[in-house]
């Protein structure tokens, strides 16, 4: 009798002993499939760092903390310290922690509306719980006054699969090319260096993703057809002209990657790619000749200097028939490239891509020096007085990125048309850096808008004398 309740009492013990195994491994199985759908990994220590990340563009973000995967952080200005991507396993997945840029990823069946600028994200399991996030995919978050002219993009989990009109086979890259689009050098500075950045980065292994782009203009389509289709051969998806849904079958990327002003960081991307890298894609773009990496020839046997010419009222070269006249007398077969809005980019590549030496006062047009043969080509950069910081950030850096050689004029006091508004005793000329102070405005109406430039023609010929001399170089070397 004894056994026998000996062996009840050890057959209830087993029995209970056995439910909590099964309830514990079901509660654990349940906790990593909520986990792994959907999750959150907030770096910052306090609510006030969410406040403050997404504050400037009115993003919404629900209170349920372990649905949605959100990275956030106080970086550093230039974000040195970003790590590479890695692969997650979170359905929402959004980067909010850089200064310049937000970025999401969506790891699941995705249905795009156009109509209210609505992304589905199907989820099965969400029965009654919805996440819902707001992002403006463009990259330069940091200015308020840019970005409200963004289209707001909203992220939304669904448990209900969404009529579908266009299915699509390729992941969506979505962005916008709105802000200061137009401008050639925030055309490449804001749009399509970033974009090689993103595509690298989010598909490493070389796949392409079908654009979906907002402010995707008929003139930004046509001007820069050769360059889309290197970064997509499907159609592009217009975010404001079309009313059908479209779904994509994996992920989907939301959002600009940028590393900083004309900078690729090749310690951030998966396969270490380079600004020469996205120099050699442009060439695919434009090059119908395949020779983009060899030194050529003119007819006349003399080096091709190509000057960049600005009109206007700021940084225009006053005395530009002498400097061209200069560089004549030094050598040089020259070239006036006199760029506009409706300039081809394939013409403007053949003469530049074609020129052994670029000249120019620092401004837009200096984007052009992207056509610049690597490792065969000079760049001149005119500086006018208080921009030294602009010329080095927007030219100087990716030139040498590039591998073209680089020199920088910077004018002196005497060739400033500011001597003669200002007076050679003004603080504008004597300390630049303390009229501007920071302050934005300063360095825009005073020294871009408001400055023109006389070269000192015996100052300026050494500076053409060298060019002349390292192309003459290059050009023996065939």
């Amino acid at each position: 009798m004894m056994k026998m309740k000996q062996k009840r009492g050890s057959s209830t013990v087993m029995n209970w002993i056995t439910a909590f195994v099964v309830f514990f491994i079901f509660f654990l199985i349940h906790h990593i499939s909520i986990n792994t759908k959907i999750s959150i990994n907030n770096s910052s220590s306090s609510a006030s760092t969410l406040t403050m990340s997404t504050k400037n563009y009115q993003g919404i973000i629900t209170s349920q903390p372990i649905y949605l995967k959100i990275i956030q952080k106080q970086p550093t200005y230039e974000e040195h310290n970003q790590s590479k991507p890695k692969p997650n396993q979170f359905i929402i997945n959004c980067d909010t922690s850089h200064h310049r840029y937000d970025l999401c990823a969506l790891n699941s069946t995705t249905t795009l509306d156009p109509t209210n600028s609505t992304i589905y994200v199907w989820d099965p399991q969400t029965s009654s719980l919805t996440i819902l996030h707001k992002i403006r995919p463009y990259p330069r978050k940091w200015e308020n006054f840019t970005m409200a002219r963004i289209k707001e993009l909203t992220i939304v989990t669904t448990s209900t699969q969404i009529g579908c009109q266009i299915q699509h086979q390729a992941p969506a890259l979505v962005f916008s090319a709105g802000g200061y689009t137009g401008n050639l050098f925030h055309d490449f500075n804001d749009g399509f260096i970033p974009l090689f950045v993103t595509i690298r980065s989010a598909f490493p292994s070389g796949a392409f993703p079908i654009l979906v782009v907002s402010k995707c203009q008929e003139w930004w389509l046509r001007k820069y057809a050769e360059l889309l289709r290197q970064f997509s051969p499907y159609p592009i998806i217009s975010l404001d002209n079309d009313s059908r849904t479209h779904c994509f079958p994996s992920t989907t990327t939301i959002g600009l990657i940028s590393h900083g002003y004309m900078t690729i960081n090749p310690t951030l991307l998966p396969n270490s790619d380079s600004f020469l890298d996205f120099r050699m894609l442009v060439g695919s773009a434009y090059d119908s000749t395949k020779t983009s990496h060899q030194a050529s020839s003119t007819s006349s046997g003399r080096p091709r200097l190509v000057l960049a010419s600005r009109k206007g009222g700021s940084r225009v070269i006053l005395n530009q028939a002498e400097v061209v006249l200069l560089a004549k007398e030094v050598g040089f077969e020259v070239s006036l490239f006199e760029p506009s809005e409706h300039t081809s980019l394939k013409q403007a590549y053949k003469l530049i891509n074609s020129s052994h030496v670029m000249v120019g006062v620092h401004g837009a047009a200096l984007t052009h020096s992207l056509f610049l043969r690597p490792n065969k080509s000079i760049l001149i950069q005119v500086v006018p007085i208080g921009i030294d910081w602009l010329a080095e950030t927007c030219f100087g850096k990716s030139a040498r990125d590039m591998g073209l050689e680089y020199m920088e004029y910077k004018i002196i006091a005497n060739e400033s048309s500011l001597m003669d508004k200002y007076g050679e005793d003004h603080l504008v000329l004597k300390d630049p850096k303390a009229v501007m102070k920071d302050n934005w405005s300063n360095t825009k109406d005073i020294y871009l808008n408001d400055q023109s430039v006389r070269v000192d023609l015996v100052r300026f010929r050494r500076y053409l004398k060298s060019a002349y001399n390292k192309a003459k170089g290059f050009m023996d070397e065939l």
